[in-house]
């Protein structure tokens, strides 16, 4: 086990900050034990590791344990969102301004892994969220490996490598609810692992064009991937469902908002958007439902 402490420059939320790393609730890479510490197991450069995080008097302590034990360490302050400036945001509504006046302990994690982030943003496509978060739990629990660590901690997966990834047959996809869509999509980014991986040392409007380059991959996967490993402020989520429609409801208090009236309503958050959409997801419930739910299409009856 190594160890590693960090100091935050201000309030710090570390719940908040690592929550959008968790793939919905029973996530085998992403744990929260009851005194709130966050359990986080990854595939690094160095190998699979495992890492808690938890916040003791103002400083935040990390143990490690694994071969990329001391990778996760060393990327540490980074994943916390020490790269991060919550000051550059200047909000210039209401609800924006309620939101960063109550959250002041938000920062945008970095992972530096984006193929972590890049294949369940994949199996997100176009299905409900439970959907995903099922077929990642699924195909974890299948394909993965144990994570390292001591005795009694949570037990969890790291996922798999590219090879194995590249090598999961059609079968095990389908028992997971993957369409041949986005298995063959995740298939081809694995197949160019090294190329998507080089894709950490962009900027992310770069990365985020280098990633859509794989068929499949389009702005929506490109910006939810970015969003984690770089820690990406700027890149707004378009071709959602729900978001153009919860933003022009708290901003605009507006119906039927798309995609060119979000970027209109967070115009003036330039640099900041993918920050504003945080701070508006957590304060706003969205417009009220006038129509029903996505209907889950389960395909493993098919």
């Amino acid at each position: 086990m190594a160890t590693r402490t960090w100091a935050p420059p201000g309030p710090y939320d570390l719940g908040r900050t690592l929550g959008v790393l968790a793939r919905g609730p029973g996530d085998p890479a992403y744990q929260v034990a009851p005194d709130g510490a966050v359990w986080r197991a990854g595939r690094t450069p160095q190998g699979p590791g495992t890492v808690r995080i938890a916040v003791r008097d103002g400083r935040v302590c990390a143990e490690a344990w694994g071969p990329g034990g001391d990778w996760l360490l060393e990327t540490l302050p980074a994943l916390l969102g020490a790269g991060d400036d919550p000051t550059a945001f200047a909000p210039r509504h209401r609800l924006l301004h309620e939101a960063h006046r109550r959250h002041p302990g938000l920062r945008l994690a970095r992972t530096g892994l984006v193929l972590e982030s890049l294949i369940p943003a994949v199996l997100e496509q176009k299905v409900t969220a439970d959907e995903a978060y099922r077929a990642w739990r699924l195909l974890l629990r299948r394909h993965g490996d144990p994570a390292p660590g001591p005795a009694g901690m949570p037990r969890m997966r790291v996922m798999p490598d590219a090879r194995t990834w590249a090598l999961i047959p059609s079968w095990e996809w389908h028992r997971a609810g993957v369409d041949g869509k986005r298995s063959a999509t995740i298939v081809r980014a694995a197949r160019l692992a090294a190329r998507v991986e080089s894709a950490s040392a962009l900027d992310p409007s770069r990365a985020a064009s280098l990633l859509c380059a794989v068929p499949g991959i389009g702005p929506w996967t490109a910006a939810e991937t970015v969003q984690r490993s770089h820690g990406a402020a700027d890149a707004v989520t378009v071709g959602d469902l729900h978001l153009p429609r919860t933003v022009g409801w708290a901003l605009a208090e507006t119906r039927g908002v798309d995609d060119a009236g979000m970027l209109s309503l967070l115009a003036p958050y330039e640099g900041q958007r993918h920050r504003a959409c945080r701070l508006i997801l957590l304060m706003s419930r969205g417009q009220p439902r006038r129509a029903p739910r996505l209907s889950v299409n389960d395909i493993r009856s098919w």
